[in-house]
């Protein structure tokens, strides 16, 4: 197992989630400020739109535009380059904020949330992951779900993975053409670790932020740990995207804190990074 450690490229954030590589840049949302960042290699950012309720995972559409969670009001919003414009409520669904998103290549989006008050120091309670359709339509894709945060489809459409944050594992389902999700297994156990924000490499491996190991771990199927990345203290690592030039940038979302008033005040959160071998299942 090799173990390395990150650089910073941006600091002076409040909690950087969701991050995706596209179009030559890393998106992702500072949570806490609203922002929806894109990101260049060189570390210039420029803030793409605000969403008030708090945006989260990311993705597009095959026309382009870009869908964004909203957290708090528990909706999947899109942005059409000036406005932003609702494509599904979740909040008869979700029963508290929203998460994590991936999105297939038909434009089908799969959203966490988080089942209970975390930050409110409520009761765990299990939930479920939300499908949401390109006309807005809303359906539970997936139930007795311990906290479903970052997520993976794979190059084929055939499977989606999804960490279990409370469970300490990555499950996996078979994806249909009709974006039902079935087959349910375990594709990895993660003993000690709380899997949250992932991306998948060109090997069929996953990349897994570890926010209380403060680490990304490279998993296979089976729960075999290749590689350690760990991130600069205080920050714990939340999410991770690989891209760049060549696909293997791993692109790392930390923050010393995920409350969202102590992030707001320390404005404590990076984008750190760290070159790998394996690049991007997707490509640069």
């Amino acid at each position: 197992m090799s173990f390395v450690t990150t650089e910073n490229l941006l600091d002076g954030l409040a909690f950087p989630e969701g991050p995706r590589w596209h179009n030559g840049r890393l998106w992702f949302s500072d949570q806490h400020t609203g922002h929806v960042v894109a990101l260049s290699v060189d570390g210039t950012a420029e803030i793409i739109v605000e969403v008030p309720n708090g945006p989260s995972g990311l993705g597009w559409q095959p026309d382009g535009q870009l869908l964004v969670v909203s957290m708090r009001d528990r909706r999947l919003l899109r942005f059409d380059g000036t406005i932003l414009h609702e494509v599904g409520d979740l909040s008869a669904l979700a029963p508290f904020h929203c998460n994590d998103m991936v999105v297939d290549a038909h434009g089908r989006a799969y959203i966490g949330n988080f089942g209970f008050d975390l930050d409110g120091g409520g009761a765990y309670e299990p939930t479920v992951l939300i499908r949401v359709d390109p006309n807005g339509t809303a359906t539970v894709a997936a139930d007795d779900i311990a906290f479903p945060n970052g997520a993976v489809i794979t190059p084929d459409g055939m499977t989606l993975i999804v960490a279990e944050t409370f469970a300490s594992r990555l499950t996996a389902f078979t994806a249909h053409p009709d974006g039902s999700l079935t087959d349910r297994r375990v594709w990895a156990e993660v003993a000690g670790a709380a899997p949250d924000g992932c991306c998948l490499d060109a090997d069929g491996a996953i990349w897994v932020a570890d926010p209380m190991g403060r680490r990304v771990l490279r998993v296979l199927e089976g729960g075999e740990i290749t590689d350690t990345v760990t991130v600069a203290t205080p920050n714990s690592a939340y999410a991770c995207a690989l891209g760049g030039a060549d696909g293997r940038t791993l692109f790392v979302c930390t923050a010393p804190t995920s409350t969202p008033e102590a992030a707001i005040e320390q404005m404590g959160g990076r984008i750190e990074t760290v070159v790998v071998a394996v690049p991007s299942a997707t490509g640069a």
